[in-house]
């Protein structure tokens, strides 16, 4: 039984479908980023990120966006925080991590009523209205965010505190300093 999720939601821009490296899309929407190839679906759930590729291809299909890719600043990263908060307040979602990076997000979720792709849905809804609402966002109709969400479900304790370790340790990784948020609340066995 899937007892919780490990999602990864990006800024626009941050990780297209047709990167290089591969992604989780089966199509490419735009005719603007088609060009530079199909989508790169794979099939694991295992993360890409550090596969070799094209860095320069990659580059060029960003330049070809209708919008330059976002990256969050500092304040904006705590701004979508407190967007997490009121989504959190207001469903009464359990995140036992979360990592807000300046180009992509992962929170570790337990399972609630609602499918992880709504949970993550109303995270980015309340983020991006916390963003418009402190005119910390150049407007409404500048995207913030990628579309969906790459997902892993969770069904055992033992990959769900594996899970916990690698999001609270994702901030290192980018040589950033660890996150505390007041809406994650500790996983308890």
């Amino acid at each position: 039984m899937i007892i919780a999720y490990h999602a990864v939601f990006s800024a626009y821009g941050f990780w297209l479908p047709n990167d290089p490296r591969g992604s989780w899309s089966d199509f490419v929407g735009s005719w603007e980023l088609l060009r530079f190839g199909p989508a790169t679906k794979v099939e694991t759930r295992r993360s890409v990120a550090a596969r070799p590729h094209n860095a320069r291809l990659r580059e060029a299909t960003k330049k070809a966006l209708k919008f330059p890719p976002v990256i969050w600043t500092e304040s904006q990263i705590l701004v979508i925080g407190r967007g997490f908060h009121k989504a959190v307040d207001e469903s009464n979602y359990q995140i036992h991590a979360c990592a807000i990076l300046p180009e992509h997000v992962h929170v570790v979720m337990a399972r609630h009523e609602r499918k992880i792709e709504r949970m993550v849905g109303h995270l980015k809804t309340r983020a991006t209205q916390q963003l418009v609402d402190t005119e910390s966002w150049p407007g409404p109709d500048r995207p913030v965010w990628a579309e969906g969400c790459w997902k892993v479900f969770i069904d055992d304790v033992e990959h769900l505190q594996k899970a916990i370790a690698y999001v609270e340790g994702n901030p290192a990784k980018e040589g950033r300093p660890a996150q505390s948020w007041a809406f994650v609340v500790p996983y308890i066995v």
